[in-house]
């Protein structure tokens, strides 16, 4: 078995790890150990940019068809005499 050290533990991430160990009856180490793996255990999710965010947020909604608005031709260029 391995054995990592963590420094620079904030104290208030200390706390919780003290009381959510005592919680359950376990050890800071083991309760550290619990939560490391299953962190990892976790499928990691795959990237996405904002549209495709916005575009699975969304999509169960259905689509909806907008008409693009027609443009007319465009007028001629001033002439300056």
């Amino acid at each position: 078995m391995a054995s990592i050290t963590v420094r620079n533990l904030d104290d208030e991430v200390k706390r919780r790890l003290r009381v959510r160990a005592a919680e359950k009856g376990c050890s800071m180490e083991e309760e550290a150990r619990d939560i490391l793996k299953a962190a990892l255990d976790r499928e990691p999710q795959p990237s996405r940019n904002m549209a495709d965010a916005i575009r699975a947020r969304f999509a169960p909604l259905g689509g909806v068809e907008i008409e693009a608005p027609r443009h007319s031709s465009m007028r001629p260029p001033p002439q300056f005499d």
